[in-house]
């Protein structure tokens, strides 16, 4: 081997120290003084970090901190006999528990994490929402749609009086398979009384009572996570469509709410601090002598009168 390759060779992975590598027990005295009482156990190794530079490691007893190591490194300046303490800290080993990844709030979020009291902000651009009315399915005013729009609604009115005021002939099978074709042919359907039952019911579990409701910021009826239900019961409640919300699925009342609100969990701005009063920047500059334009003269004191006084 020559010599050039083992010139290389040491400089990459330099031998340890001897004194360096002898100063286990200044490493030891350094990491009990960092940790806990009992929390250094057995030195593991030490490892060569560069010209009279290296680290002693030490087995962490900390049930906290299973598979870390505390590493201690020590260094000597040149031609120096003693060697000095650099830096203790303690590091996790190959086998270390160590905490997992920090994800965002938004990506951590689960459904049935909301509690009472807790806002859930709906960011800008939130793909699940969208502008509820845009105009774009009106004609524009100049259009032809826009003017006969008046006339459409006569024509409307007229159809369906000729269409009431036919004679009542009509098939029962007909209305039957028209029915079964649309999906709606139910041989009875919920009456008041049910309707009411189902009300109550729902009014219970998903109301304006309810302890989320009562912390709310807002009510379902504003709220654009809302489908509307079709039927009598639709003035009264909805579907909620919020995954995050605890009512996701679930019909409830259009007074009900939580923090999961499409519009009230607003991002609050960043407080700007009061301009100060007083200009503490400022330098003032006052004259030592009296200045001749004042109201009082700057005359020299007259020679004083007896006043009697001692």
């Amino acid at each position: 081997m020559s010599a050039a390759t083992t010139r290389s060779r040491t400089a990459r992975t330099p031998a340890p120290d001897r004194l360096c590598a002898e100063a286990v027990d200044l490493a030891r005295a350094a990491a009990e003084e960092a940790a806990a009482p009992g929390a250094v156990g057995e030195h593991v190794s030490l490892v060569s970090e560069g010209d009279r530079v290296v680290t002693h490691y030490f087995e962490c007893e900390d049930p906290g901190y299973r598979g870390w190591r505390w590493a201690v490194t020590v260094a000597r300046a040149s031609r120096a006999k003693k060697v000095t303490l650099d830096e203790t800290v303690l590091l996790p080993g190959s086998d270390a528990l160590l905490a997992p990844e920090w994800v965002p709030w938004s990506e951590r979020l689960r459904p049935g994490d909301m509690g009472p009291g807790d806002l859930l902000p709906t960011e800008a651009e939130d793909p699940r929402l969208e502008p509820g009315y845009t105009g774009e399915d009106e004609p524009p005013p100049n259009s032809v749609l826009a003017g006969m729009s008046d006339e459409i609604a006569d024509l409307v009115d007229v159809e369906d009086a000729e269409l009431t005021t036919r004679p009542a002939e009509v098939n029962r099978g007909a209305i039957a398979s028209v029915a079964e074709e649309l999906g709606a042919r139910r041989a009875r359907v919920l009456s008041r009384y049910g309707l009411r039952l189902a009300a109550d019911r729902w009014d219970e579990a998903f109301g304006p009572r309810t302890p989320m409701a009562q912390a709310a910021p807002a009510s379902c009826v504003t709220c654009a996570f809302l489908l509307p239900m079709a039927g009598s019961l639709r003035q009264a409640f909805g579907v909620c469509a919020n995954e995050f919300a605890p009512a996701d699925g679930r019909v409830v009342s259009l007074a009900y709410g939580c923090g999961g609100h499409s519009e009230a969990a607003v991002m609050p701005k960043t407080p700007q601090p009061a301009p100060h009063a007083m200009d503490t920047m400022r330098v003032d500059t006052y004259s030592l002598r009296p200045d001749d334009s004042g109201s009082v003269p700057a005359l020299p004191d007259g020679p004083t009168e007896d006043l009697g006084h001692s």
